[in-house]
């Protein structure tokens, strides 16, 4: 298959990288995955050979393409088709990262705790009784 190409967003799609296409087309469109150091569009077609960066939260990632494919494929298969070259020290920053987003939560957000809402029923219902 030589000289041939692909879109962007089916390749990312097929190799995994965005669960639909939709997503991989957005990704386009808001600038998050860039060729050869240039942001595309959905619609740019790439060959083998090609290094693709595709942002992710605090890092960018950056893969070679290996094989091109227009159908999603398999788990197993993906190694096939990508080489990923971020680098460890971007990784490390991305779990980093992750972590400190799962354990910190801002006070007032979201739903209260069954501990928080004992509280909250305690407090109410002792300013109830007072008025007596």
């Amino acid at each position: 298959m030589k000289g041939a190409k692909v879109r962007i967003d089916k390749w990312l799609h097929a190799v995994r990288l965005c669960k639909t296409r939709t997503i991989a087309a957005k990704a386009c469109e808001k600038s998050k995955v860039m060729v050869e150091g240039e942001a595309v569009k959905a619609s740019r077609t790439i060959s083998v050979g090609d290094v693709i960066i595709l942002k992710d939260g605090p890092i960018n990632r950056k893969y070679k393409v290996l094989q091109l494919a227009e159908k999603r494929m398999g788990a197993k298969l993906v190694p096939d088709f990508l080489q990923d070259m971020t680098s460890e020290d971007d990784i490390a920053k991305l779990e980093a990262h992750r972590k400190f987003l799962n354990t910190y939560k801002y006070k007032g957000s979201g739903r209260p705790t069954k501990k928080d809402r004992r509280l909250l029923d305690e407090f109410t219902f002792f300013s109830e009784e007072e008025d007596w």
